[in-house]
């Protein structure tokens, strides 16, 4: 006797099912990579935003100046994107400043990161203590074994 053919391979609901599912999972594959990329952007922004507002803080250190009030400004051509923005105000403490510095997007004006600080305004050229040149005298004199 001859063996009757089976009738091989997938029948049309096997088919759609297959695509059905393939089509489930490339559409959570397709938000799962766009989500990480704007996660990413978002800290790229961020992170850039941060560097920026410790820069000017820099700034204002090596500046030796502290004044009180508002002022606002752009990082240049290359870094067109942000904007920023310090406030200087004075404290209960003689010298000392409260430092706000925030970065936003210049196209949206949305706060993108703030740094907030203390700094201490460097001591004036008047107010600097001279060393007592008699001590002074006397300790290299010491260190040479005469009297003091």
């Amino acid at each position: 006797m001859i063996p009757k053919p089976r009738n091989a391979g997938f029948s049309l609901v096997e088919v759609m099912c297959a695509i059905l599912i393939l089509g489930i999972a490339m559409v959570g594959l397709t938000l799962g990579i766009t989500t990480a990329l704007s996660s990413n952007k978002e800290s790229e922004l961020q992170t850039t935003a941060a560097l920026l507002a410790a820069g000017q803080i820099e700034l204002l250190q090596a500046d030796n100046l502290l004044t009180d009030g508002v002022q606002a400004g752009d990082f240049g051509a290359g870094l067109s994107l942000y904007r920023w923005k310090q406030s200087i105000s004075g404290t209960a403490i003689s010298g000392l400043h409260e430092v706000a510095v925030t970065v936003e997007n210049s196209r949206t004006g949305q706060r993108i990161y703030e740094l907030r600080t203390l700094l201490f305004d460097p001591p004036s050229e008047t107010a600097a203590v001279k060393p007592d040149t008699r001590k002074d005298s006397a300790k290299a004199k010491a260190r040479k074994g005469g009297r003091p």
